[in-house]
């Protein structure tokens, strides 16, 4: 049973749980966290959801994503989904989401991360990952105009490599 911390609009906790599944109460929302690994040759991690995956099954992915479960804030979520998908550990102290996305049923923080591990030798989570693979933003956008890739808006994943070494705006 996998219980989610509620929130209020302004994102704070308001002291209530639902367990995975059940509807948010009205004004509710939740906590999601997608983890985007870059390689020093600006190709990202992308992960392909096992056949039998609710929701966007067989479809590539980025990196690893999934909901913050009850106590845990978001760098901790993080943390914990990029672990258990795919067994990369990452210290997530000081690190700050890239951006963070609202939608109908809350907020999602979105993590760009640099590593460079052999990806032959992580260990994913069976019951979600399939396979992983190394992609450029040009291949991503066509995995997603074939259908093949969970139907992000192109200017998300668009905004993950043209941002990825920065916060924000454009330095002079």
């Amino acid at each position: 049973m996998e219980l989610w911390d509620v929130y209020d609009i302004d994102r704070n906790k308001t002291g209530r749980t639902i367990q995975r599944g059940e509807k948010l109460p009205e004004g509710g929302f939740h906590l999601v966290v997608h983890v985007c690994v870059i390689g020093s040759d600006g190709r990202m991690i992308i992960q392909q959801r096992q056949p039998f995956k609710k929701g966007f099954s067989n479809l590539w992915d980025v990196t690893c994503g999934g909901s913050a479960v009850m106590g845990e804030n978001s760098r901790q979520a993080a943390h914990r989904e990029l672990f258990e998908e795919v067994g990369l550990e990452f210290d997530f102290e000081g690190v700050r989401p890239h951006f963070s996305v609202s939608y109908d049923e809350g907020f999602d923080d979105w993590y760009v991360i640099f590593a460079d591990p052999d990806i032959s030798a992580l260990k994913l989570q069976y019951e979600e990952v399939q396979a992983v693979k190394w992609a450029t933003l040009e291949e991503i956008l066509a995995l997603i105009d074939e259908g093949k890739f969970v139907p992000y808006f192109k200017g998300y994943i668009s905004t993950i490599f043209a941002t990825a070494h920065q916060y924000g705006s454009i330095q002079e």
